[in-house]
């Protein structure tokens, strides 16, 4: 909202300055591809945050949109390589039982992050201080830093890189002597079964593993509900509801509630399969987006639209945007993994910068040709029912199984088909 002003944004430059980092972030998994297998989960997630450093003072001091764009660039890297690192390293020390409450952990983190960011947005809204809020981001950033020098190499890593002994001690530390010399065991036995190579995602398995992780990460994007999330303090004043402190206001609403239901899902992941949570809660999210074009559509007052934005936001981070994560980083097999994530996050990124790049120019095509912004929301709708269809047709029930059984699951499918 501030930089409008001084940079003179239209809205395929307001979409630009929202997108460029999400356009650096199509580099981070790219950089996964070799990052993951060749140095490690940790290592890789000390680069990132070098990124994010580096980025959050760049983009804080830049003095026109160009400069702007290209520090924003580089923190997206950081987070297109993290957002795939992070819930493989957590499902790769997890416990089977644990591992769907665990990856979402990194959900929750994110949805307080945006809940911190969106406090110190509002508290610095009211002089203004647009430079201030990028340069917030490096005091977290310390803390990520100094959390990193503590948390052990994954041992799945270690074990495909014949570090048995430290991968022992370390699953060892995780489930007791017993339970870790049998899943060391069992990690040997699945390394055994694949190459490793990049091909091998292309076999019949794998290649289903590998289009059910493209299109739940690329559905998690395109749903519409993240531009709910990212666009809220615009959309509210596009909805009448004030000034540009009143619409961050109502913003935190939103995220807190967010926060809210992020942390119910910790209980839903650990009590329901993975396929019946995702076919509610994206259905949930159709309808809400269904409201929210009647709301545009016969301009209604703001607070419908807030109770739209709700119930699209509570749907969304109970079911698809935690399970989207947590299914990704459990479907594939241990010498590949790192790939598979990899090469699902470029589509992922490709997506994100795809709708925060066109939500405005679509937002504003609509509104000119119609006067009303409702059509948008429609189309958003129909994407969600396409997501029930896909989740109903295609995903396989992945909870409390062994990251080892389910890569054996995908591995043997072509023996078990031919059955």
């Amino acid at each position: 909202i501030f930089m409008e002003k001084p940079f003179q944004l239209n809205p395929v430059t307001k979409g630009l300055a929202v997108s460029s980092a999400y356009l650096g972030s199509i580099a981070g998994p790219i950089l996964g591809l070799w990052m993951a297998d060749a140095f490690g989960r940790k290592k890789s997630l000390v680069f990132a945050s070098i990124c994010y450093m580096i980025s959050a003072i760049g983009s804080a001091v830049a003095p026109d949109m160009l400069q702007f764009v290209i520090w924003r660039m580089l923190g997206g890297v950081g987070v297109g390589l993290s957002t795939v690192i992070s819930p493989m390293y957590i499902a790769e020390i997890s416990p089977a039982k644990l591992r769907g409450r665990l990856v979402t952990v990194n959900q929750l983190s994110i949805v307080l992050g945006i809940n911190l960011a969106v406090i110190v947005c509002y508290l610095l809204s009211f002089g203004g201080h647009w430079r201030w809020m990028f340069a917030s981001e490096a005091f977290p950033i310390l803390f990520l830093m100094a959390g990193l020098y503590f948390v052990p190499r994954s041992p799945r890593w270690l074990a495909e890189k014949n570090h048995q002994p430290e991968a022992l001690k370390i699953l060892t530390r995780i489930n007791g002597r017993t339970q870790a010399e049998k899943e060391l065991r069992e990690i040997n036995e699945e390394l055994s079964q694949e190459t490793g190579h990049f091909l091998e995602l292309f076999r019949p398995g794998l290649r289903r593993a590998l289009l059910i992780g493209i299109v739940l990460l690329v559905f998690s994007q395109i749903n519409g509900v993240n531009m709910m999330i990212m666009y809220a303090p615009t959309i509210l004043l596009e909805a009448g509801i004030g000034s540009e402190s009143h619409a961050i206001l109502n913003a935190v609403y939103i995220n807190l509630w967010i926060f809210f239901t992020t942390v119910f899902a910790f209980w839903l992941i650990g009590r329901f399969g993975r396929r019946p949570i995702l076919l509610v809660g994206v259905t949930g999210m159709a309808l809400a987006h269904i409201f929210m074009g009647f709301s545009f559509n016969f301009k209604m007052p703001p607070v419908f639209m807030l109770l739209a934005m709700f119930a699209g936001t509570g749907s969304f981070t109970l079911t698809l945007a935690p399970l989207s994560w947590v299914i990704l980083a459990e479907i594939f097999p241990n010498r590949i993994r790192g790939k598979a994530m990899s090469l699902v996050g470029l589509f992922f990124w490709v997506a994100a910068f795809s709708c925060a790049q066109f939500f405005p120019v679509l937002t504003d095509w609509f509104y000119r040709l119609f006067q009303t912004q409702a059509g948008a929301y429609g189309i958003f709708a129909g994407i969600c029912f396409g997501c029930v269809l896909f989740v109903w047709k295609m995903l396989p029930e992945t909870k409390d199984l062994s990251l080892e059984e389910i890569g054996r699951f995908w591995l043997e499918y072509k023996e078990r088909k031919s059955k």
